[in-house]
């Protein structure tokens, strides 16, 4: 197995928070999981991690909201997979994702959806 990889979930909803960090660690025991709740938390967060391999964000936090949050994010780390986290299925935010360069997962979040996630960073 891979070394151990930190993986920052960013949803102002602390159950969201705790399924994605269960489901992730279901199928990543070693993983680091770092929570915020806020898009100016996972900034700061970010700072202290060392190379996160994975950022899902929601895009309805609080603060500057989510997109913003990633659009940061992307550009503190350029190497991390960063995944936007949404019921909002509309085309104009998927397509908002795509050109910042960053996934879109649809929620609600399942053991289903973070295992096919995490199956495609390997």
């Amino acid at each position: 197995m891979n070394d151990a990889k930190t993986v920052l979930v960013v949803d102002d909803s602390r159950v969201s928070r705790l399924m994605a960090r269960q489901f992730i660690l279901t199928k990543r025991p070693g993983w680091l999981v770092e929570e915020a709740a806020t898009g100016e938390e996972a900034l700061v967060e970010v700072q202290s991690m060392t190379s996160p391999t994975l950022i899902l964000v929601d895009v309805n936090v609080p603060g500057m909201g989510g997109l913003a949050a990633a659009g940061h994010l992307r550009a503190m780390c350029p190497q991390a997979h960063i995944s936007l986290v949404t019921a909002n299925v509309q085309n104009t935010t998927r397509n908002r994702a795509t050109e910042m360069g960053i996934g879109f997962m649809e929620k609600p979040i399942t053991e289903a959806r973070i295992d096919a996630l995490l199956g495609a960073l390997e």
